[in-house]
């Protein structure tokens, strides 16, 4: 996505010398709202404070908490981004802060885990106050804390799962752990904002539905038949289409992320190659093969074997070759995705379909569904197709509003391979 498209931090900036004034900020709520409450020890409270475990807090049964009307913070940190918003209602966005740390990966043509998990825990709080400033709430205004628990890297959900976890049993809010990709579908119930930017849908959208969800680590369809009652159709047996895009970029010589990278290549080519479709079973997907493909085309366009290196391969491809290849893989990888998603719409017969996930930002993808559905279909904005807050506050809500269980804040676990 366009750097313009991404939510960076303002009021605070991110780097580590915010994280002592936030924390200081918010332990100090904690103290005046939670101590008082708790049993101090003969030996003075300042003892007490340092000496109590988590076992000396009063545990909460979170899961009997329900209400109609709610503010939910939400929390993801399962990849490069640190993100918190503030939604209402489960529709109503009243902020989103996302601090990116893309810029440091870009050097190594992805995501590096150790840098990703210590940017977040530079900047993790001023995150979380910045969204609650924005939306003009305080601690007491917010009645659950949402956060994602899976999918992701397992050192970047640590952070985000912990941070929520501690908040909830410190201020006593009910904690929902959610599905980082189930989140990105949910982001598709924004219908009202306050904040500037934002072109948002009119109308919830209807099920049952079909969810086309396409990011860098997930490739899947799925038919909702209601909230938390969907079953899923297919998914990538190997790599996700995000991913492709990112491998195919680096083969070209295209600066990461490889997803705008490629769709800009592309418009200055054209697609006069033939690459070939996986032809997998029901509503799975494969893009392994068109990369493979993509790199012997790449190969033969400069007159080398299978054996000639990849990395040497921008060196000796012109801007054209790139441009043609760019298209070419682009319009089949996608196709690959549109194909599947128009037969499931005449099996299913869904009243909505909406797009979820990174690659849900791609013009090319909402030109081909455009044209092959016969359902009209309304996009998210193209800052809620990648990693942020609101998604994930978003389907806290309908958690929190619909009576379904609250996570225990002394026991849950990241699970970086979660699937839906």
């Amino acid at each position: 996505m366009d750097q313009e498209c991404r939510r960076r931090l303002t009021v605070r900036p991110c780097h580590a010398d915010n994280f002592e004034p936030a924390a200081r900020e918010t332990i100090q709520y904690i103290e005046e709202k939670r101590l008082p409450q708790m049993p101090v020890r003969l030996d003075g409270r300042e003892q007490a404070a340092r000496d109590r475990s988590l076992n000396d807090f009063p545990k909460i049964h979170h899961s009997q908490y329900t209400v109609s009307l709610v503010k939910i913070l939400g929390i993801e940190t399962s990849c490069d981004e640190t993100a918190a918003a503030v939604v209402e209602d489960g529709k109503r966005l009243l902020s989103s802060v996302v601090a990116s740390s893309m810029d440091l990966h870009v050097p190594y043509g992805g995501v590096v885990p150790e840098i990703a998990a210590r940017s977040h825990i530079e900047v993790i709080l001023p995150v979380i106050h910045q969204a609650l400033d924005e939306a003009a709430c305080t601690w007491d205004d917010i009645d659950a804390i949402a956060v994602t628990y899976g999918a992701g890297l397992g050192g970047s959900l640590l952070v985000g799962v912990m941070t929520a976890r501690t908040l909830a049993i410190a201020l006593n809010k009910p904690l929902y752990a959610i599905n980082h990709v189930e989140g990105h579908v949910y982001a598709n119930f924004l219908t009202e904002t306050v904040l500037p930017g934002y072109t948002l849908r009119a109308a919830p959208p209807q099920f049952p539905m079909l969810a086309i969800i396409v990011s860098g680590g997930h490739s899947q369809l799925a038919l909702f038949r209601d909230h938390f009652d969907y079953t899923l159709l297919g998914q990538t047996q190997d790599d996700a289409i995000g991913e492709a895009f990112d491998k195919v970029a680096k083969m070209l010589g295209l600066p990461y992320p490889g997803g705008p990278s490629v769709e800009k290549a592309a418009q200055a080519g054209k697609p006069i190659y033939t690459l070939p479709k996986a032809k997998m079973p029901g509503y799975d997907f494969s893009f392994s093969g068109i990369k493979t493909a993509v790199l012997r085309l790449a190969q033969a366009e400069i007159g080398e074997s299978y054996d000639f290196p990849s990395t040497k391969l921008p060196e000796r491809l012109s801007e054209a070759q790139k441009a043609n290849i760019a298209a070419s893989f682009q319009r089949v990888a996608i196709e690959t995705i549109v194909d599947k998603a128009n037969r499931a719409c005449e099996e299913f017969q869904p009243k909505s379909v909406v797009i979820a996930g990174g690659v849900a930002a791609s013009a090319e993808l909402r030109r081909q569904l455009t044209e092959a559905l016969l359902l009209p279909i309304e996009f998210p904005d193209l800052k809620l197709c990648t990693d942020n807050g609101a998604m994930i506050a978003t389907l806290g809500g309908f958690k929190a509003m619909r009576n379904q269980p609250a996570a225990d804040p002394y026991s849950l676990a990241v699970e970086p391979d979660l699937s839906m």
